[in-house]
């Protein structure tokens, strides 16, 4: 599949974010608090978020629960903050857990993780990004972790560290200026590369609104699909 313009760029951000400060020293990587760890990855969960629509504080909650805040062996040895089981190739340890050449390619893994299967696949059209209950628990359904508590223990980290706040929220709406005369709606035409949250925030309206002018059930588009903003 070919990616976009959007798509590359992003996925360069992605890199460059995750992997500065990492090259050279693969045998050490730093050691973080909880709070160094969301200063140093919010940014690429929020491109991610604006890419694919995961709530940047599930990407974050799930990398920081699964990791221990990216100071676990296979998060050091593996550079793997999500607990994807899988191969590897590393001769530090022995571990059944997926082994990767950066945290940047984690991270990717994780999104392509939950698109691939059927059972969380769905959940990308289902709910927006700031339904962030909804994703945590659609993914503990889909038996993501063995763990019962699992969900609770994430939606704890969210709520404690405020991870919402980093997710695309919606805002309420401003009266018009001129209460005699409204301003009309706009048309946007969709363009490849766009998505519904990236498209909310640069017109500075919610995508609980376009979903709502449009009739729409899901934030999928299609270029040229013409929209009421």
């Amino acid at each position: 599949m070919k990616l976009s313009l959007t798509h590359i760029a992003v996925r360069a951000m992605l890199v460059g974010m995750l992997t500065l400060g990492w090259k050279g020293a693969r045998a050490q990587p730093p050691e973080y608090t909880a709070e160094t760890y969301i200063e140093t990855f919010k940014d690429a969960a929020v491109a991610h978020m604006e890419l694919h629509g995961c709530p940047a504080s599930v990407i974050l909650a799930v990398a920081m629960h699964e990791s221990a805040n990216g100071n676990s062996r296979i998060a050091k040895h593996l550079n793997n903050h999500f607990g994807i089981k899988g191969s590897n190739n590393s001769t530090a340890i022995r571990s059944a857990y997926k082994g990767y050449e950066s945290v940047a390619e984690s991270y990717e893994d994780f999104i392509a993780f939950l698109k691939r299967r059927a059972a969380t696949q769905g959940l990308f059209e289902s709910y927006a990004p700031y339904e962030y209950e909804k994703w945590v628990r659609g993914i503990a359904k889909s038996g993501y972790a063995a763990s019962s508590s699992w969900a609770s223990k994430v939606l704890a980290t969210i709520r404690r560290y405020d991870l919402h706040q980093y997710d695309d929220a919606p805002h309420p709406a401003l009266p018009p200026t001129n209460t005699e005369e409204a301003i009309p709606d706009a048309i946007y035409v969709v363009k490849k590369g766009d998505t519904l949250s990236a498209i909310a925030r640069r017109h500075h309206t919610t995508v609980k609104s376009i979903q709502q002018k449009n009739n729409m059930h899901s934030t999928r588009l299609q270029i040229g699909q013409e929209l009421i903003l």
